[in-house]
């Protein structure tokens, strides 16, 4: 799939944001298993929280998308399909990050910490897994977020400011190159 240079700029946003975001796990440094199954214990309610709010937010985007497409439809200045591919990309991975943020709440709430059966060792490999999933799907958002910034303020200048020479707009040029 061909990405955009505001792709790209997205994607490397929401990776920079996810290397922040781990580097706070670096920093507390090697957990022993019962600190693990405590630390869980305790992050339990922030990262069931965390995915409902993903999940929400994954939601309101994709609804909010439709009155993209709405303005973009009525606008007075033609958009080439490239923008409609942006739209269509933003669209796929919110609705990833819907799904995954849906799937790890409810393995969130799978009560872990409450087992026997479960080694003292593997908390540590499970608390590492949990950090490492909401890392991924916060910065999953932010790169979202971004993606829809750069398409709305494409929409503002060409729809708002009337900018017939931006690289998403139609202009005299492409309409006699379709013609021939």
């Amino acid at each position: 799939m061909k990405l955009s240079k505001y792709t790209r700029r997205a994607l490397l946003g929401g990776a920079i944001s996810m290397i922040i975001i781990l580097l706070g796990t670096i920093l507390l440094g090697r957990l022993s298993g019962y600190e693990a199954k405590i630390l869980i214990k305790n992050s339990l309610d922030g990262l069931n929280t965390l995915c409902n709010t993903i999940a929400l937010a994954s939601a309101t985007i994709l609804a909010l998308l439709l009155t993209l497409l709405g303005l973009s439809s009525n606008a007075k200045s033609k958009l080439k399909k490239d923008h409609y591919r942006h739209v269509l990309q933003i669209a796929k991975l919110d609705t990833v990050i819907f799904i995954a943020s849906v799937i790890t709440f409810l393995l969130f709430n799978l009560p872990i910490t409450e087992s026997d059966n479960i080694p003292e060792n593997w908390f540590n490999t499970l608390y590492y897994i949990s950090l490492g999933i909401s890392s991924l799907l916060s910065a999953a958002l932010i790169v979202v977020v971004l993606m829809l910034y750069n398409t709305v303020v494409s929409i503002i200048k060409i729809v708002g400011l009337g900018m017939t020479d931006h690289p998403l707009a139609f202009s005299e040029e492409d309409e006699d190159e379709l013609e021939k």
